[in-house]
């Protein structure tokens, strides 16, 4: 249950953050967020990470949605192995909620809202979503790397 709240929440930060770009925001306007550092920048991306496939959407929302579903698949059963491993848990609450919050965008308007655009390195613009996918992979390798307690 406290997984299924996880994603519950990331999505509503993911919507509510994509809503606030789109309703105040025009395609391709850029602010500051913290000057030098990050801007706002509204994009609509169609493809992937570094807008990877490119106007491949319908081909990007299902695999995204095959990977919603494994990885639920995986987290259920993970929930009755490794009951005690909250990290490793939350990773793919994270992973779930990143793709889920990416595959409603590509389904319902055709691309991506993304917003964030790091000023001090030349990096992908990127939304709430992104950052819980790249987190929640991160934190799963670091526990599958370091919790010798995990049983796959």
């Amino acid at each position: 249950m406290l997984y299924l709240i996880v994603i519950i929440l990331i999505l509503a930060v993911d919507r509510i953050s994509k809503l606030l770009i789109a309703s105040n925001m025009h395609p391709g306007e850029s602010v500051p967020l913290i000057h030098g550092v990050i801007n706002l920048s509204y994009t609509k991306n169609t493809g992937a990470a570094f807008s990877l496939f490119a106007k491949h959407t319908q081909l990007l929302a299902v695999f995204s949605a095959v990977v919603i579903v494994l990885v639920a698949v995986f987290l259920i059963r993970q929930l009755k192995k490794n009951p005690g491993r909250k990290w490793f848990l939350v990773s793919m609450a994270f992973i779930i909620a990143g793709a889920a919050g990416n595959l409603y965008d590509r389904a319902i308007y055709g691309y991506v809202v993304d917003f964030f655009d790091l000023q001090f390195v030349s990096f992908a613009i990127f939304n709430v979503a992104d950052c819980f996918i790249t987190v929640g992979a991160v934190l799963f390798c670091l526990c599958i790397l370091f919790d010798k307690k995990i049983k796959l």
